[in-house]
C-alpha cells in the first residue's frame, strides 16, 4: 500500500529518542495463528525487471537501502520508491505487479519482511489468464497516458 497509509496506527505512537527514526507504521490485516515470517534482502543489478506479477500470502513490509524500486500493486498507480523510502502490501488476493530496479545505471537493494499465511507458500506467480481477467483492476500505467 502507499506511504500515505503509514498514518494508520498512530494511536500506538511512542516517544522515540532522537537517534531512532520511524520509517513506517501500518496496521496490517488480521493474521492467523500459525503463520511464519521471513526477512530477505533483494539486490537487483541495473535495469533488472524484478519478479513477474505475483502474490504474497500475507503482508509484506519493505525498506529501500540503495537505489530505487519501481513498485506497483493492483489498484494503485505505479510509483518509484527511492533509497530511504518504505513500502508495504497487504498480501492475500492483491497482485504485486512490479518490484524491479527503476535505475538503468546503478544497482538497487531493498529489504523485505514478509508474513506467511499458515500452510501457504510465501509467493505465488500469477498466470497470464488471470492477469487478463483482472486487467480492469490495474491502475493506468504512466506510459498509457
Amino acid at each position: 500500500m502507499s506511504e500515505k497509509d503509514s498514518a494508520h496506527g498512530t494511536a500506538h505512537q511512542v516517544s522515540l529518542p532522537p537517534e531512532v527514526k520511524l520509517l513506517q507504521e501500518v496496521t496490517p490485516p488480521f493474521f492467523p495463528e500459525g503463520g511464519s515470517g521471513m526477512t530477505i534482502v533483494v539486490d537487483w543489478p541495473p535495469g533488472h525487471p524484478g519478479l513477474p506479477p505475483h502474490r504474497h500470502s500475507g503482508p509484506s513490509f519493505g525498506y529501500v537501502m540503495e537505489g530505487a524500486v519501481r513498485f506497483e500493486l493492483e489498484g494503485e498507480p505505479e510509483r518509484v520508491v527511492e533509497a530511504g523510502g518504505t513500502f508495504w502490501e497487504p498480501g492475500g488476493d492483491v497482485i504485486h505487479y512490479q518490484d524491479g530496479n527503476a535505475l538503468s545505471d546503478a544497482p538497487t537493494k531493498f529489504v523485505v519482511t514478509m508474513v506467511c499465511a499458515p500452510g501457504q507458500p510465501m509467493l505465488r506467480l500469477v498466470d497470464e489468464e488471470e492477469l487478463k481477467e483482472r486487467a480492469h483492476l490495474r491502475a493506468p500505467r504512466p506510459s498509457e497516458g
